[in-house]
């Protein structure tokens, strides 16, 4: 049985709330933990259910894992991996595992990974990630639903990417680090998700240089060389950015705890141009208000440092009720504006053109019944929620589940209503009006 979540509207915030560790990044942390004999020791893993898909396949593969959700700490021993087959039953389930892909052929020359599930977005591609395994001496084809990666011995070479793919630099880099010789990725991702594995890496003993600018050198190092490390997860900044939006939507104000504001430098910037206001209060923690009528203002998702397409969705929802009318185009993936058809039903006033969103801020959403489409979908229809007149019930929570941890609890400890409760109605593969061009 499905679950839902009930949220009382008009209810300004206060309170505070503490960011967990990036999703985005402790799924790549613990897909490199493959790559090094002996146990590492992941902290600050937010409890979530991707992270517990993670941890299946690498048990799959032959890891020894522990995770304790007390400490939010992760136990990795891959001393002694008895497999390369990543199963189309977890895979599935979630892309980011499919960064596994590049761990397993550094470490054991060979990988059969299941082509990768996750939210229906759009396309996603693996060609990036072939292309790339090929440059460095692998044979690589797609069979039966699998990518199947075979080489002798890895060798460095010049891998240049088309556009800065986060998933394919990641497998890349974890690919080179026992390559032998230099492997250079041009036009990488710059994530600073991209950054933390780096360092996770380094400090297991890899020799990379360059990551967080488009182009990353990687020296390849022996296997006796990587030795397991402890290693501390960066704060999620999209968690971090639902939370700031959350406030800026109730009107009201809250302090928010474990952040990195360099990480959401451009987002900050937009919700000021909206008229919130945000107060550094330490170097890790921020004060976020908004007690006026908030402005329209126009962006475009563009790969790191411009603004993140994971925020696209939330931004979006607290744009139908500003004064104005905004202009959000998705650059990035084609199927990101499913949230829309949800919002239309809340009174929101949204022309959808192909990449282009046209918004006409509305003076107040009216609570109803609506259904997350995705993770990032999800979020924004609970920033929505607390904008609306009346109660609001979101169903398909399972996608919310991916990304955000304790969620109710955090969202009660800034003051918001909400309540998660059993739904009669199972709705868990609901994709919503993926048609929702209107011009």
């Amino acid at each position: 049985m499905s679950e839902k979540l009930i949220i009382k509207g008009l209810n300004p915030t206060s309170g505070e709330v503490t960011i967990a560790g990036a999703k985005n990044s402790v799924l790549k942390l613990m897909a490199a933990s493959l790559l090094c004999k002996g146990t590492s020791v992941i902290y600050n893993v937010p409890e979530l259910t991707d992270v517990e898909i993670m941890l299946e396949v690498l048990n799959e593969l032959g890891a020894k894992t522990k995770y304790d959700k007390n400490i939010k700490k992760v136990e990795i021993d891959a001393t002694n991996l008895t497999n390369c087959v990543a199963s189309q039953e977890y895979v599935s389930k979630m892309r980011a595992s499919f960064c596994v892909l590049g761990a397993l052929v550094g470490r054991l020359n060979e990988a059969h990974v299941a082509l990768p599930g996750g939210c229906q977005i759009g396309e996603r591609r693996v060609n990036f990630h072939i292309k790339g395994l090929e440059a460095l001496g692998c044979t690589c084809k797609v069979e039966n639903g699998f990518v199947v990666a075979k080489t002798n011995k890895l060798t460095g070479s010049i891998v240049c990417f088309d556009i800065p793919s986060v998933g394919a630099t990641e497998n890349i880099m974890m690919a080179s680090v026992l390559a032998d010789g230099t492997t250079i990725i041009q036009n990488a991702a710059q994530e600073p998700e991209i950054v933390d594995l780096a360092n996770f890496l380094i400090a297991m003993g890899a020799n990379i240089q360059g990551a967080g600018t488009n182009q990353i050198v990687i020296q390849g190092v022996k296997l006796e060389d990587l030795k397991p490390c402890e290693y501390t997860t960066i704060p999620d900044r999209i968690e971090a950015g639902t939370y700031m939006s959350i406030i800026v939507a109730s009107g009201g104000t809250g302090i928010i705890k474990n952040i990195f504001p360099n990480h959401i430098t451009l987002f900050s910037g937009k919700l000021l141009e909206m008229g919130a206001k945000i107060k550094l209060i330490d170097p890790n923690t921020m004060e976020v208000s908004a007690n006026s009528k908030l402005k329209a203002m126009n962006f475009i998702t563009q790969p790191y440092p411009g603004f993140p397409t994971d925020l696209q969705a939330i931004a979006m929802a607290l744009l139908c009720c500003a004064d104005g009318i905004s202009v959000v185009t998705e650059s990035l993936y084609e199927n990101r504006f499913m949230h829309v058809g949800e919002l239309w039903k809340m009174g929101a006033n949204i022309i959808v053109n192909k990449k282009h969103a046209i918004i006409k801020g509305v003076d107040c959403l009216v609570g109803t019944s609506v259904q997350s489409t995705d993770l990032r979908a999800g979020a924004a229809l609970v920033v929505a929620a607390c904008m609306a007149r009346g109660e609001t019930e979101i169903g398909c929570l399972s996608h919310i589940d991916r990304g955000y941890e304790n969620f109710v609890a955090k969202l009660r400890g800034l003051n918001i209503d909400a309540t998660r409760i059993k739904d009669n109605i199972s709705s868990e593969n609901f994709l919503g009006d993926t048609n929702v061009t209107r011009i």
